[in-house]
């Protein structure tokens, strides 16, 4: 198996691996599906938009679960964002090819994928913390209001602790999880890898629901209103 950190070419400065280029592929995919099932909205849907309006409403009902209400109704779309593409990254390790074509790697096998997305989640906790205190004072203040200085160290390094958290985790299951899978094929080149394949189809909804469940506890915990 290649290695994912290897750069296939560079724009400037930066190296563009594998996992780089799958993510762009997903991205493009996931674009273009879009604007399909949404560019001609129609009462009586057509299949695409059905199953477009479905998935939409389940993904509603889970954050509603998870975040309440009024969260989901404000933010739905970006946790949404952070679900379809974590599944999407993960599903794209069953097509043939991936992990062993230079260009075709598994973004979220990729720590530094996996660490981007934490960071952004790590971003999108605290501005919604801000956004529903109303002001980033209000929100330190409610922060720090029920703490003694031995937790606000604690709570300080907590903080940061989280999104470090987030990217090892769903780097460390998924890309074990490959590794896994690729030495089953060289040992046992017919059962044992096709039943892997079906029980990943269940490990990788799992890993994206476990990053978009931590998530929105954070922000739940980050857009809690103090009682007065």
């Amino acid at each position: 198996m290649e290695e994912t950190s290897h750069a296939l070419f560079s724009i400037g400065p930066l190296e563009v691996t594998g996992a780089v280029t799958t993510t762009w592929a997903i991205i493009l995919v996931l674009t273009v599906l879009s604007w399909l099932a949404t560019r001609n909205m129609k009462e009586v849907p057509g299949k695409l938009q059905n199953m477009a309006e479905m998935a939409v409403g389940k993904l509603q009902s889970y954050f509603e679960g998870t975040l309440g209400k009024e969260l989901s109704d404000k933010y739905f779309m970006i946790f949404a964002t952070f679900f379809i593409f974590i599944i999407v990254s993960n599903y794209s390790g069953l097509l043939p090819g991936a992990g062993h074509l230079k260009a075709f790697h598994v973004p979220t096998t990729s720590l530094s994928v996996t660490a981007g997305l934490a960071v952004i989640a790590f971003f999108t906790t605290h501005v919604i913390g801000v956004k529903e205190q109303h002001s980033f004072g209000k929100y330190l203040i409610k922060t720090l209001s029920s703490m003694t200085l031995p937790l606000f160290f604690l709570a300080v390094i907590e903080q940061f602790v989280r999104p470090f958290s987030l990217a090892l985790r769903l780097y460390g299951n998924m890309y074990g999880e490959e590794q896994v899978t690729d030495n089953l094929y060289k040992i046992f080149p017919l059962v044992v890898p096709l039943l892997m394949q079906i029980l990943s189809l269940l490990f990788c909804m799992i890993q994206a629901l476990v990053f978009t469940m931590l998530l929105s506890i954070y922000v739940t915990e980050a857009a809690e209103k103090e009682e007065k």
